[in-house]
Protein backbone atom coordinates (compact mmCIF):
# COMPACT_ATOMS: atom_id res chain seq x y z
CA UNK A 1 0.00 0.00 0.00
CA UNK A 2 1.30 3.33 -1.02
CA UNK A 3 1.82 5.87 1.59
CA UNK A 4 0.69 9.49 1.39
CA UNK A 5 3.04 11.24 -1.59
CA UNK A 6 5.40 14.07 0.17
CA UNK A 7 4.46 17.67 -1.75
CA UNK A 8 7.36 19.28 -3.25
CA UNK A 9 7.83 22.63 -4.90
CA UNK A 10 8.85 22.82 -8.12
CA UNK A 11 11.91 24.50 -7.38
CA UNK A 12 12.59 21.62 -4.77
CA UNK A 13 11.87 18.91 -6.63
CA UNK A 14 14.17 20.46 -9.46
CA UNK A 15 16.86 20.74 -7.04
CA UNK A 16 16.74 17.38 -6.21
CA UNK A 17 16.37 16.32 -9.38
CA UNK A 18 19.85 18.05 -10.21
CA UNK A 19 21.30 16.15 -7.26
CA UNK A 20 20.36 12.68 -8.59
CA UNK A 21 22.28 13.37 -11.97
CA UNK A 22 25.35 15.16 -10.10
CA UNK A 23 28.52 13.70 -10.89
CA UNK A 24 30.38 15.39 -8.30
CA UNK A 25 28.25 15.02 -5.11
CA UNK A 26 28.55 12.13 -3.13
CA UNK A 27 27.02 8.67 -3.17
CA UNK A 28 24.97 9.90 0.29
CA UNK A 29 23.76 12.94 -0.80
CA UNK A 30 22.44 11.75 -4.13
CA UNK A 31 20.92 8.89 -1.95
CA UNK A 32 19.26 10.57 -0.02
CA UNK A 33 17.99 12.98 -3.17
CA UNK A 34 16.32 9.78 -4.33
CA UNK A 35 14.57 8.74 -1.39
CA UNK A 36 12.99 12.09 -0.81
CA UNK A 37 11.85 11.68 -4.81
CA UNK A 38 10.54 8.51 -4.07
CA UNK A 39 8.17 9.43 -1.27
CA UNK A 40 6.86 12.42 -3.37
CA UNK A 41 5.99 9.54 -5.96
CA UNK A 42 4.04 8.24 -3.24
CA UNK A 43 5.90 4.44 -3.20
CA UNK A 44 6.02 2.16 0.13
CA UNK A 45 8.51 1.94 2.50
CA UNK A 46 9.12 -1.68 1.28
CA UNK A 47 9.54 -0.87 -2.16
CA UNK A 48 12.09 2.33 -1.20
CA UNK A 49 14.03 -0.36 0.89
CA UNK A 50 14.25 -2.90 -1.77
CA UNK A 51 15.33 -0.21 -4.57
CA UNK A 52 17.86 1.86 -2.10
CA UNK A 53 19.05 -1.28 0.10
CA UNK A 54 18.08 0.20 3.49
CA UNK A 55 16.08 -0.32 6.42
CA UNK A 56 12.66 1.30 7.31
CA UNK A 57 14.58 3.27 10.07
CA UNK A 58 16.83 4.99 7.67
CA UNK A 59 13.19 5.74 5.52
CA UNK A 60 11.71 7.11 8.80
CA UNK A 61 14.79 9.44 9.57
CA UNK A 62 15.55 11.41 6.14
CA UNK A 63 11.63 11.85 5.55
CA UNK A 64 11.31 13.34 9.43
CA UNK A 65 14.69 15.84 8.75
CA UNK A 66 13.40 16.66 5.42
CA UNK A 67 9.42 17.48 6.72
CA UNK A 68 11.15 19.72 9.70
CA UNK A 69 14.24 21.25 7.62
CA UNK A 70 13.45 20.70 4.05
CA UNK A 71 16.77 20.67 1.24
CA UNK A 72 18.78 21.79 4.75
CA UNK A 73 17.94 18.74 6.65
CA UNK A 74 19.15 16.24 4.08
CA UNK A 75 23.15 17.17 4.91
CA UNK A 76 24.69 14.00 6.63
CA UNK A 77 25.66 15.05 10.19
CA UNK A 78 27.69 12.39 11.97
CA UNK A 79 27.66 12.27 15.55
CA UNK A 80 31.02 13.03 17.28
CA UNK A 81 32.72 14.29 13.99
CA UNK A 82 35.57 16.62 14.19
CA UNK A 83 35.52 19.46 12.37
CA UNK A 84 37.57 20.06 9.31
CA UNK A 85 38.04 23.65 8.77
CA UNK A 86 39.15 26.54 11.48
CA UNK A 87 36.27 28.74 12.03
CA UNK A 88 36.36 31.77 13.82
CA UNK A 89 33.98 30.57 16.06
CA UNK A 90 36.52 26.91 16.46
CA UNK A 91 39.59 29.57 16.72
CA UNK A 92 38.53 31.66 19.73
CA UNK A 93 37.38 28.17 21.19
CA UNK A 94 40.53 27.08 21.08
CA UNK A 95 42.62 30.38 21.80
CA UNK A 96 40.23 30.82 25.15
CA UNK A 97 41.12 27.28 26.13
CA UNK A 98 44.75 27.63 25.49
CA UNK A 99 44.98 30.51 28.24
CA UNK A 100 43.81 28.34 30.93
CA UNK A 101 46.02 25.77 32.32
CA UNK A 102 44.89 21.97 31.61
CA UNK A 103 43.32 19.97 33.93
CA UNK A 104 45.59 17.36 34.80
CA UNK A 105 48.17 19.89 36.47
CA UNK A 106 50.51 20.49 33.70
CA UNK A 107 52.03 23.90 33.42
CA UNK A 108 51.19 24.05 29.34
CA UNK A 109 49.13 22.81 26.81
CA UNK A 110 50.37 20.33 23.73
CA UNK A 111 48.47 20.06 20.68
CA UNK A 112 47.46 17.01 20.92
CA UNK A 113 46.73 17.16 24.72
CA UNK A 114 44.58 19.81 24.07
CA UNK A 115 42.96 18.53 20.80
CA UNK A 116 41.85 15.77 22.62
CA UNK A 117 40.11 17.61 25.56
CA UNK A 118 38.10 19.70 22.70
CA UNK A 119 37.32 16.61 20.45
CA UNK A 120 39.30 17.58 17.36
CA UNK A 121 42.94 17.12 15.10
CA UNK A 122 45.66 18.47 16.74
CA UNK A 123 46.77 19.78 14.01
CA UNK A 124 43.63 22.31 14.03
CA UNK A 125 44.81 23.11 17.02
CA UNK A 126 48.50 24.04 15.73
CA UNK A 127 46.78 26.12 12.77
CA UNK A 128 45.13 28.49 15.29
CA UNK A 129 48.17 29.09 17.65
CA UNK A 130 50.07 29.58 14.31
CA UNK A 131 47.85 31.91 13.57
CA UNK A 132 47.96 33.61 16.24
CA UNK A 133 51.39 33.70 17.13
CA UNK A 134 51.36 31.29 20.01
CA UNK A 135 53.69 29.16 21.17
CA UNK A 136 52.94 27.14 24.93
CA UNK A 137 55.45 25.61 25.22
CA UNK A 138 58.29 28.45 25.28
CA UNK A 139 58.52 30.56 28.63
CA UNK A 140 60.87 34.05 28.50
CA UNK A 141 61.47 35.46 31.99
CA UNK A 142 62.00 39.51 32.66
CA UNK A 143 63.09 41.84 35.59
CA UNK A 144 61.63 44.65 36.52
CA UNK A 145 63.65 46.93 37.66
CA UNK A 146 62.84 48.91 40.93
CA UNK A 147 65.41 51.64 40.32
CA UNK A 148 63.47 54.91 42.08
CA UNK A 149 65.57 56.83 39.26
CA UNK A 150 64.88 54.80 36.46
CA UNK A 151 64.01 57.38 34.08
CA UNK A 152 66.49 59.97 34.62
CA UNK A 153 69.57 57.03 34.80
CA UNK A 154 68.24 55.60 31.64
CA UNK A 155 67.19 58.54 29.39
CA UNK A 156 71.35 59.62 30.34
CA UNK A 157 72.81 56.52 28.77
CA UNK A 158 70.45 56.63 25.94
CA UNK A 159 71.71 59.79 25.63
CA UNK A 160 75.17 58.63 25.52
CA UNK A 161 73.96 56.74 22.41
CA UNK A 162 72.23 59.01 20.69
CA UNK A 163 73.21 62.10 20.73
CA UNK A 164 76.63 61.88 22.66
CA UNK A 165 78.78 64.98 23.80
CA UNK A 166 81.31 66.11 20.81
CA UNK A 167 84.71 65.57 21.24
CA UNK A 168 84.12 62.43 24.13
CA UNK A 169 84.58 59.49 23.89
CA UNK A 170 81.43 56.80 25.32
CA UNK A 171 82.81 53.73 26.29
CA UNK A 172 80.45 50.60 27.67
CA UNK A 173 82.19 48.42 30.67
CA UNK A 174 81.57 45.30 31.96
CA UNK A 175 82.88 42.12 33.21
CA UNK A 176 82.30 38.01 31.76
CA UNK A 177 83.56 36.28 34.59
CA UNK A 178 84.30 32.41 35.85
CA UNK A 179 85.23 31.74 31.86
CA UNK A 180 85.96 28.16 31.80
CA UNK A 181 88.83 26.79 29.90
CA UNK A 182 87.31 23.67 29.21
CA UNK A 183 88.89 20.78 27.81
CA UNK A 184 87.60 17.81 26.01
CA UNK A 185 88.62 14.46 27.79
CA UNK A 186 87.80 12.70 24.11
CA UNK A 187 88.57 13.93 20.52
CA UNK A 188 86.40 16.08 18.83
CA UNK A 189 84.42 14.55 15.60
CA UNK A 190 84.27 17.29 13.08
CA UNK A 191 81.46 18.27 11.04
CA UNK A 192 80.67 16.11 8.15
CA UNK A 193 77.53 16.46 5.11
CA UNK A 194 74.30 15.31 7.65
CA UNK A 195 75.85 15.33 10.88
CA UNK A 196 76.70 17.82 13.00
CA UNK A 197 80.11 18.25 15.37
CA UNK A 198 80.36 15.86 17.84
CA UNK A 199 81.89 16.95 21.68
CA UNK A 200 82.20 14.08 24.22
CA UNK A 201 80.26 14.30 27.35
CA UNK A 202 82.88 14.34 29.30
CA UNK A 203 85.93 17.16 29.92
CA UNK A 204 88.46 18.32 32.00
CA UNK A 205 88.65 21.99 33.57
CA UNK A 206 92.09 23.95 33.70
CA UNK A 207 90.28 26.68 35.57
CA UNK A 208 88.58 30.03 35.02
CA UNK A 209 89.43 33.54 33.96
CA UNK A 210 87.15 37.04 34.12
CA UNK A 211 87.04 39.04 30.58
CA UNK A 212 87.11 42.72 31.47
CA UNK A 213 86.06 44.48 28.23
CA UNK A 214 85.04 48.25 27.03
CA UNK A 215 83.09 49.25 23.57
CA UNK A 216 83.15 52.41 21.86
CA UNK A 217 80.18 53.01 21.24
CA UNK A 218 81.10 55.39 17.83
CA UNK A 219 83.95 52.88 16.71
CA UNK A 220 82.78 49.68 17.65
CA UNK A 221 85.97 48.30 18.81
CA UNK A 222 86.57 46.95 21.79
CA UNK A 223 89.33 46.86 24.57
CA UNK A 224 89.79 44.21 26.34
CA UNK A 225 92.18 42.37 29.56
CA UNK A 226 91.51 39.14 30.73
CA UNK A 227 92.28 38.37 34.58
CA UNK A 228 92.46 35.70 37.04
CA UNK A 229 90.52 37.39 39.85
CA UNK A 230 87.68 39.52 39.33
CA UNK A 231 88.34 42.37 41.71
CA UNK A 232 87.59 45.50 42.20
CA UNK A 233 91.23 46.46 42.10
CA UNK A 234 91.26 44.50 38.61
CA UNK A 235 88.48 47.03 37.26
CA UNK A 236 90.29 50.15 38.66
CA UNK A 237 93.27 48.32 36.48
CA UNK A 238 91.30 48.32 33.39
CA UNK A 239 90.02 51.39 33.78
CA UNK A 240 93.31 52.91 34.08
CA UNK A 241 93.96 51.12 30.68
CA UNK A 242 91.42 52.54 29.25
CA UNK A 243 92.50 56.28 30.09
CA UNK A 244 96.04 55.28 28.72
CA UNK A 245 94.29 54.44 25.61
CA UNK A 246 93.17 57.89 25.37
CA UNK A 247 94.70 61.48 24.39
CA UNK A 248 95.64 63.14 27.44
CA UNK A 249 93.06 65.49 29.18
CA UNK A 250 89.92 63.82 26.71
CA UNK A 251 86.98 63.75 27.71
CA UNK A 252 85.54 60.09 28.75
CA UNK A 253 82.04 58.75 29.35
CA UNK A 254 81.94 55.06 30.76
CA UNK A 255 78.94 53.22 30.69
CA UNK A 256 78.61 50.57 33.96
CA UNK A 257 76.34 47.84 35.84
CA UNK A 258 75.65 48.71 39.54
CA UNK A 259 78.23 46.18 40.81
CA UNK A 260 79.56 46.93 44.46
CA UNK A 261 83.33 46.10 42.98
CA UNK A 262 82.37 49.47 40.14
CA UNK A 263 81.62 52.14 43.56
CA UNK A 264 84.52 51.06 45.88
CA UNK A 265 86.51 53.60 47.43
CA UNK A 266 89.27 52.23 44.18
CA UNK A 267 86.96 53.59 41.56
CA UNK A 268 86.16 56.59 43.39
CA UNK A 269 89.78 57.89 44.17
CA UNK A 270 90.44 56.77 40.38
CA UNK A 271 87.91 59.12 39.35
CA UNK A 272 89.02 61.70 41.43
CA UNK A 273 92.83 61.15 39.75
CA UNK A 274 90.94 61.39 36.46
CA UNK A 275 88.50 64.08 36.53
CA UNK A 276 88.41 63.91 32.54
CA UNK A 277 86.29 60.24 33.16
CA UNK A 278 82.50 60.05 34.10
CA UNK A 279 80.99 57.22 35.35
CA UNK A 280 77.26 56.54 33.97
CA UNK A 281 75.61 53.54 35.98
CA UNK A 282 72.31 51.71 34.53
CA UNK A 283 69.38 51.40 36.43
CA UNK A 284 68.94 48.09 39.18
CA UNK A 285 68.22 44.75 36.31
CA UNK A 286 68.82 47.19 33.30
CA UNK A 287 71.47 45.24 31.98
CA UNK A 288 69.97 45.89 28.28
CA UNK A 289 71.21 49.02 28.66
CA UNK A 290 74.36 48.77 28.18
CA UNK A 291 75.99 47.56 24.97
CA UNK A 292 78.63 45.27 25.52
CA UNK A 293 76.14 42.71 26.87
CA UNK A 294 75.52 42.44 23.22
CA UNK A 295 79.14 41.88 22.10
CA UNK A 296 79.52 39.13 25.31
CA UNK A 297 76.76 37.39 23.62
CA UNK A 298 78.74 37.17 20.39
CA UNK A 299 82.11 36.38 21.87
CA UNK A 300 79.88 33.80 23.91
CA UNK A 301 78.27 32.05 20.25
CA UNK A 302 81.32 32.27 18.06
CA UNK A 303 84.10 31.05 20.94
CA UNK A 304 83.17 30.53 24.36
CA UNK A 305 80.29 27.95 23.95
CA UNK A 306 82.10 25.19 21.93
CA UNK A 307 85.79 26.22 22.79
CA UNK A 308 87.81 23.74 23.76
CA UNK A 309 91.17 25.19 25.61
CA UNK A 310 94.07 23.47 26.72
CA UNK A 311 94.99 25.70 29.30
CA UNK A 312 93.97 29.43 30.67
CA UNK A 313 97.04 30.69 29.18
CA UNK A 314 95.67 28.93 25.92
CA UNK A 315 92.08 30.22 26.84
CA UNK A 316 93.78 33.88 27.22
CA UNK A 317 95.00 33.93 23.86
CA UNK A 318 92.34 32.81 22.40
CA UNK A 319 90.25 35.60 23.62
CA UNK A 320 92.50 38.25 22.88
CA UNK A 321 93.19 37.20 18.86
CA UNK A 322 89.17 36.97 19.10
CA UNK A 323 88.98 40.68 20.26
CA UNK A 324 92.68 41.98 17.72
CA UNK A 325 90.14 39.85 14.87
CA UNK A 326 86.87 42.16 15.71
CA UNK A 327 88.85 45.05 15.83
CA UNK A 328 89.99 44.83 12.26
CA UNK A 329 86.58 45.74 10.93
CA UNK A 330 84.30 46.98 13.80
CA UNK A 331 80.63 47.45 13.38
CA UNK A 332 79.16 49.91 15.90
CA UNK A 333 75.47 48.98 17.87
CA UNK A 334 72.78 50.90 15.83
CA UNK A 335 71.15 51.74 19.00
CA UNK A 336 67.32 52.44 18.99
CA UNK A 337 64.54 53.00 21.38
CA UNK A 338 61.26 52.85 19.85
CA UNK A 339 58.65 53.35 22.45
CA UNK A 340 60.07 55.78 24.87
CA UNK A 341 56.47 56.52 26.72
CA UNK A 342 56.34 53.02 28.42
CA UNK A 343 58.95 54.21 30.51
CA UNK A 344 60.71 57.47 29.40
CA UNK A 345 58.04 60.82 30.21
CA UNK A 346 57.61 62.84 27.91
CA UNK A 347 59.37 65.65 30.54
CA UNK A 348 62.97 63.38 30.01
CA UNK A 349 64.70 63.57 26.47
CA UNK A 350 67.19 61.65 25.68
CA UNK A 351 70.54 64.36 26.19
CA UNK A 352 73.17 64.31 28.67
CA UNK A 353 72.65 66.56 31.71
CA UNK A 354 75.53 69.20 31.79
CA UNK A 355 76.55 69.11 27.54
Amino acid sequence: MANEPLKLTPQVRQELQSRLRSQTLCAADVRRARLILLLAQGRSYSEISAMLHCNRNFISLWKHRFEEQGLAGLYGRHRGSKPSVLTPQLQARILSKTRHKPPDGSTHWSTRKLGKVLGISHMMVAQAWRKANLQPHRLERYMLSNDSQFESKAADIIGLYLNPPQHAVVFCVDEKTAIQALDRTLPVLPLSPGRAERHGFEYYRHGTLSLYAALNTRTGQVLGRTAARHTSAEFVAFLEEITAHQPRGKEIHIIADNLSAHKTGRVQEFLQRHPQVTMHYTPTYSSWLNQIELWFAKIERDLIARGIFKSKAHLKRTIMTYIRKHNESPVPVKWSYSEPSRRITAGIHPTITGH
